[in-house]
């Protein structure tokens, strides 16, 4: 009886060791290296924007601690830490990619992503048009979809190419 009550308490600390969250510190791209690199499971590379015009490039990496978060709070938690980054420049995030791990999230596969980021001066602000938002709540909500894992990277990017031709 001992034994299985020690064994149990062994199996309960490697586990809680072993998951334990993990983020990075900002480092800038060229001088660091993705933390997806050489990693048993590989993520996928989503581009947001080509024009990385602003300047020095950062990258930024987070981790879940088990399979059970959700990569939307993992992205949340790394895009907060970008924002606050480039808060303290008093400039604003700009997402050039993400990289993401993809699902199942289990046997040590956990949910986690990388954004590469510039930081670029703030933009005037004006009152954005109807059609403009509109365009942004379809993205973002295909975007959800596709992290949830209810529409194929394909669909996304057909769904997304409507979207983006409409005039």
């Amino acid at each position: 009886m001992r034994i299985y009550k020690l064994s149990s308490v062994l199996l309960v600390a490697t586990v809680s060791l072993g998951g334990c969250a993990s983020s990075s510190t900002i480092q800038r791209v060229s001088e660091s290296k993705s933390q997806f690199d050489g990693a048993v499971f590989g993520g996928e590379t989503n581009i947001v924007s080509e024009d990385a015009s602003g300047g020095e490039q950062y990258r930024v990496f987070h981790q879940g601690a088990t399979g059970f978060v959700s990569v939307q709070s993992i992205r949340a938690n790394a895009e907060k830490r970008a924002t606050e980054f480039c808060e303290r420049k008093n400039k604003v995030v700009k997402t050039l990619s993400e990289r993401t791990s993809k699902p199942p999230h289990i046997l040590g596969n956990y949910p986690r992503i990388e954004i590469i980021f510039t930081c670029v001066d703030k933009p005037i602000l004006t009152a954005p048009t109807v059609y403009e938002d509109a365009r942004f709540i379809k993205l973002n909500n295909l975007k959800k979809l596709l992290d949830d894992g209810v529409i194929t990277k394909q669909e996304f990017d057909t769904e997304k190419a409507k979207v983006l031709s409409q005039p």
